[in-house]
């Protein structure tokens, strides 16, 4: 996350996620450590797992205080062992109490996504089938989950609304079927933008075919129904896979010969993993 922009929104959101825990001030660190002292705590593993976020865990601490030093043993993206010493956070004692919670919360989310997609995306290895993310993100958090979804070996789609033509059933609804939609689209988008168009049935697929759309999606189609679609699309459009896919059933797309398949289970289902902040110490 080097991008200007992208680190200028990550700061503002973790200022958010901090006024939201300690809106006044941390009660139960002030009566313990009134003044500054020098400390140290140790971030273990207490799952396997893919590590994601670790620049994330450590700018929360920069922010409430620079000179607050975060030493890492892992990279983001890699393989973590239970038990393993992932990082260290050298600074104010106060500052290690008072951010220890929100760096882990964005720690434990980013590296549980990061470790549910690295699962995913072993089941489709060598198929020729590209895993990507969906909008289907926690609120204020898809910077972050997105992140974590590319460390864990998976691609991205679309940021958001803005960023290309999706024609999802109720715009095609609106328009008035896949045809209109599709010709609305390359009327009124930039050149640059490939028109993607949502097909439930193969007589959709056949009118998206005809109107010349770039991607086709085959939303919640049995497996023999999107053979039979990709067949049909001929590779005259590219091809996307959608509808409830998850770790336990991802390895049945992986002879569909489709390019991309889409999971929103990724963000919106993983869980956490487990990591801790331990062995606090004061050190001066």
């Amino acid at each position: 996350m080097t991008d200007p922009m992208i680190r200028m929104s990550i700061d503002d959101h973790i200022r958010a996620a901090l006024s939201e825990d300690l809106p006044f001030g941390d009660v139960s660190t002030q009566a313990v450590m009134p003044d500054p002292r020098d400390g140290h705590v140790d971030l273990i593993a207490k799952q396997d797992g893919v590590i994601a976020g670790l620049s994330v865990f450590a700018r929360v601490f920069e922010l409430l205080d620079p000179l607050t030093v975060t030493i890492t043993h892992a990279s983001d993206g890699d393989e973590v062992s239970r038990g393993e010493l992932v990082a260290e956070v050298e600074g104010d004692v106060r500052v290690l109490l008072e951010g220890e919670r929100t760096a882990l919360n964005y720690l434990q989310r980013m590296s549980g996504i990061a470790t549910y997609t690295h699962r995913v995306a072993a089941l489709l290895a060598d198929s020729g089938t590209t895993l990507v993310c969906t909008r289907k993100t926690t609120p204020g958090m898809r910077v972050f989950e997105r992140e974590a979804v590319r460390l864990g070996g998976g691609s991205l789609h679309r940021f958001g609304l803005s960023d290309g033509v999706m024609l999802k059933d109720n715009h095609v609804a609106a328009a008035g079927g896949v045809t209109q939609a599709v010709r609305a689209a390359r009327e009124s988008a930039p050149f640059v933008d490939k028109v993607e168009v949502e097909c439930e049935t193969l007589a959709q697929v056949r009118e998206a075919v005809d109107a010349g759309a770039d991607i086709i999606m085959l939303d919640n189609m049995d497996h023999a129904t999107m053979i039979e679609a990709v067949a049909l699309i001929g590779g005259r459009a590219q091809t996307e896979a959608s509808g409830n896919v998850t770790a336990e059933n991802a390895a049945s797309y992986a002879d569909l010969g489709v390019d991309f398949l889409s999971c929103g289970a990724l963000t919106h289902s993983a869980g956490i993993l487990d990591l801790s902040l331990k062995h606090l110490e004061v050190t001066d």
